[in-house]
């Protein structure tokens, strides 16, 4: 039994065959050999896509905010210009009309120019203080604007009492001139004044009689057609007041009716008020004026 087992065992034992001897490869064979252990030792590297080029992208700046000056059109400032110059040329008016009448105050020639001067510089201190004062309230000093402006009023009523004096001495010096004038209806009135005094003279001279005191009542005649006559001149001697006295009551059918006395306080008032006003067209013409 033991030979059994050892010839199953015999049996069933199959040698390994014997290895083929190794034949020697081309060169073309170990050069393909060299490739495939160099692939197989070395792992292929992942192929990366390429970035993307960065794309340029060009930032706009925007525009600055459009203001209202900077569509100011040209005529803006040309009426900026207008002013200004108007400002001007008011203040030198109203500093000529004020130093002069200022001047004409003084009992002596050196209080004379202490006048002038005194009225010279009420006039600049009118004229550039509505534009300092603004120019400070707008920077948030309104204590300094406030005094400021208290410092205008006075100088502004100064300069306006001022331009009354100025402008009612001419204005009367004028009127009384033009009444004065010798109109042929004053002239032939008092040549009838002349002969009736003459009459009355030579009638009267051996006493009073009858035909003097006709004399006498001739001549008070002749006297108030002179009267007359005088008024009349004195009545178109201003004849700017009278023509706007009568435009006013055709223009109102009657409604109104103001005198020439009305008018002449009026145009008063006027000429002595646009000389000083030069400091508020100064500030109105810079504050529109476009930077």
């Amino acid at each position: 039994m033991a030979d059994d087992v050892s010839a199953s065992i015999i049996t069933l034992h199959q040698p390994y065959p014997a290895p083929k001897p190794k034949t020697p490869l081309t060169p073309a064979e170990r050069a393909k050999a060299y490739r495939a252990r160099k692939k197989a030792v070395v792992p292929a590297l992942p192929v990366l896509a390429p970035a993307p080029a960065p794309v340029s992208t060009s930032v706009t700046p925007l525009p600055p905010p459009v203001t209202f000056r900077a569509v100011t059109p040209a005529r803006r400032r040309a009426a900026s210009i207008l002013l200004t110059v108007a400002a001007l040329a008011l203040a030198v008016v109203g500093m000529t009309m004020n130093g002069w009448f200022a001047r004409s105050l003084g009992s002596t020639d050196a209080a004379g120019w202490l006048f002038l001067t005194i009225g010279v510089a009420a006039d600049l201190v009118a004229l550039v203080m509505p534009s300092c004062a603004a120019w400070l309230w707008r920077g948030e000093k309104r204590a300094t604007a406030l005094a400021g402006w208290a410092v205008w009023l006075m100088t502004f009523l100064f300069a306006v009492t001022a331009g009354i004096g100025f402008a009612s001495v001419n204005i009367a010096d004028v009127t009384m001139a033009r009444a004065s004038r010798a109109t042929p209806a004053v002239t032939t009135a008092q040549a009838a004044l002349n002969d009736a005094m003459t009459a009355r003279d030579r009638e009267c001279k051996g006493g009073v009689g009858k035909f003097c005191r006709e004399r006498e009542a001739a001549v008070t005649e002749r006297r108030q057609a002179v009267d007359v006559a005088m008024r009349s001149v004195e009545q178109t001697a201003d004849p700017q007041t009278e023509a706007a006295s009568r435009i006013v009551a055709w223009a109102s059918r009657g409604m109104l009716q103001p005198t020439g006395d009305d008018f002449a306080m009026l145009r008063l008032v006027l000429l002595a008020l646009l000389p000083q006003i030069g400091g508020i067209l100064l500030m109105v013409g810079r504050a529109e004026r476009p930077s």
